[in-house]
């Protein structure tokens, strides 16, 4: 299995370099005793508090890429503190990569807590997908039922339906914003149609349209 070892400390003084090499000395240690191939050592001299940490990104990276299927850390603590701890061990746990710590020697045991914490963060994303994936169905029949027909509007149809649609339907938008239609609704439908478009995007190529209507 191939892993990454990550290592933190809080500060830049001396004594937490010390730390910060005895973190890696056990972890790889570790890391033989399981035969993880170690792909990398990440460290960092951060806040626990901060997300925005270029070791914890380029950790993320590596996971979301498929690179490695373990982390290494001295313990949970080491990962973050407070909610950016819980937001990256969902990140992390998402990815389906398994967490090892020299805390457990082995696999991360989640405090009862934390774990039922995180089942609680799964819970709230999958209704949060489940609600945007309604939402573009709700727009898609509303658009549809106020005569919005993809099938003679929509271009790239045919040998090139499967590829991204990047284009933006400004006719379209224009005509579902008559039907009053909101931004997130059109920008929801158009998803749906396969259109990569934001509700920003609607709402500023709206507003130009509007604009040049003036001149």
């Amino acid at each position: 299995m191939q892993a990454i070892i990550y290592c933190r400390v809080s500060t830049n003084k001396e004594t937490q370099e010390t730390s910060l090499k005895r973190q890696e000395e056990e972890l790889l240690n570790l890391a033989k005793q399981y035969q993880f191939e170690v792909l990398t050592v990440i460290k960092e001299q951060a806040s626990g508090y901060d997300l925005e940490r270029d070791g914890i990104l380029e950790l993320l990276d590596f996971l979301k890429e498929k690179q490695a299927q373990a982390v290494l850390i001295q313990d949970e603590t080491r990962l973050g503190r407070g909610n950016a701890k819980i937001a990256l061990l969902h990140c992390i746990l998402k990815e389906n990569a398994k967490l090892y710590s020299i805390s457990n020697n082995g696999e991360l045991q989640l405090s009862e807590s934390d774990a039922m914490v995180m089942k609680i963060v799964g819970m709230v994303e999958e209704y949060q997908r489940k609600l945007h994936n309604i939402k573009i169905k709700r727009g898609m029949k509303r658009a549809v039922k106020q005569g919005y027909k993809p099938e003679k509007n929509l271009k790239n149809q045919g040998d090139h339906s499967g590829r991204e649609k990047i284009e933006v339907p400004l006719e379209e938008i224009v005509r579902l914003r008559k039907n009053e239609l909101t931004f997130s609704e059109i920008a929801a439908t158009l998803r749906g149609f396969g259109y990569n478009i934001s509700k920003a995007t609607v709402h500023r190529r709206y507003q130009e349209y509007v604009d040049s209507q003036k001149q």
